[in-house]
């Protein structure tokens, strides 16, 4: 259903490519200036305006290679993997050297599933450079999720040719707490961070210790893992989880409360922290964060039905059937009013059946929801 959901706003973004722009942006004169621009974006955190200008910039230079491998960044970043993996291959196709965009594909095919592909694209590499230990690490990333003990052996065999790459000791350590071999996962990960203290290193390693009940050695890995990047939203959370096990209130709660803070959607957080404030004699504070939880699960469960009639309805105005898919996007309004991509999408329905008024209000409702989502000026 999530994936659904983000599948619809990719072809939202498709379809409004040109529009999507941003309130108080001139529109881009080139491709290249929407791509610059949207590098600028994805800087600045603004991850949809970025992918509306790689979505502008792919349909005026279809065959530019990084514009492709970029989009494809940003279609992976929302979970769109198979619109990400069609434009890792486009950019492969037109420089098949670009390495960079190689190891997007084989990363996620990996996430898409499609691990044999995965290995096959790896080991080709491999092949080419037997004794290049990225290629090698790219290989083991790729067998991580098909076959544990060839990934160890892969990854041991990049330390062997480099002793200091961390990213492979690091990924070894977790190939190795997936097989249950903590103690050996430990010492990985504690030669990592001897040579590079990681906050995700120092995250997983507060991970372990809290599985082998070691509370203490947990907390403060996990301290250690948010003073290196306090926006770590999951190591607040974890450590929140970790000082509640050991009965420290006013821990958990300040530290559960800054994971919200950082990603007010974090699963399980709302609900662990209402646990904690009861626990702590909180009551009337745990009922009313046990009420913010269940809001925002309802939400988010209606946002993923909506996301899904979204997708139903933009494949069905693909096939150029506009009654269809008009039903389709009003379906999914009629779940989550919120949704802004649907009423974006009603808009585009509505004006090429020459209903400029009601096409306007529906423009009109989106750009309410998300002022970058602009009404087209152009032909549709």
């Amino acid at each position: 259903m999530v994936r659904a959901a983000r599948l619809a706003i990719v072809l939202v973004y498709l379809s409004c490519a040109q529009a999507a722009l941003g309130r108080g942006q001139a529109e881009p004169s080139s491709a290249r200036d929407a791509y610059t621009r949207a590098i600028e974006l994805e800087s600045r955190g603004n991850q949809s305006g970025a992918l509306a200008l790689l979505w502008y910039a792919a349909g005026l230079t279809p065959r530019d290679a990084d514009v492709q491998n970029r989009l494809g960044e940003a279609l992976e970043r929302i979970g769109a993997l198979d619109a990400a993996i069609d434009a890792f291959r486009r950019a492969v196709a037109e420089r098949p050297a670009f390495r960079k965009a190689d190891n997007n594909l084989i990363l996620t095919l990996v996430k898409a599933g499609k691990g044999p592909e995965a290995i096959a694209r790896a080991r080709a590499l491999v092949a080419a450079a037997p004794d290049d230990p990225d290629r090698i690490f790219t290989l083991g990333l790729a067998e991580s999720e098909q076959d544990v003990a060839a990934a160890i052996a892969t990854f041991r065999r990049v330390l062997q040719i480099e002793p200091k790459h961390t990213l492979a000791r690091y990924n070894l350590a977790l190939v190795l707490k997936r097989a249950d071999r903590l103690p050996e996962a430990i010492e990985a990960l504690q030669r990592a961070l001897e040579i590079e203290p990681r906050p995700e290193a120092l995250y997983t390693l507060g991970v372990i210790y809290w599985q082998q009940g070691d509370t203490e050695r947990a907390a403060r890995a996990l301290r250690d893992a948010v003073a290196a990047d306090a926006r770590y939203a999951d190591a607040h959370y974890t450590l929140g989880a970790v000082l509640a096990a050991r009965n420290d209130w006013p821990g958990a709660v300040d530290a559960l409360r800054r994971a919200i803070a950082l990603r007010p959607s974090l699963p399980g957080a709302h609900y662990s922290l209402a646990r904690v404030l009861q626990q702590s004699g909180e009551a009337a504070a745990g009922a009313a964060e046990f009420e913010e939880a269940e809001r925002l699960r309802k939400r988010a469960q209606a946002e993923q039905e909506a996301g899904v009639w979204t997708a139903v309805g933009s494949r069905t105005l693909e096939s150029g059937d506009l009654t269809g898919a008009l039903d389709q996007f009003r379906r999914a309004t009629a779940v989550f009013d919120g949704y802004a991509p649907a009423h974006f999408q009603i808009g585009l329905v509505l004006r090429r059946l020459g209903q400029s008024e009601a096409a306007d209000a529906a423009f009109h409702r989106a750009a309410q929801l998300n002022p970058g989502l602009v009404a087209p000026t152009g032909p549709q």
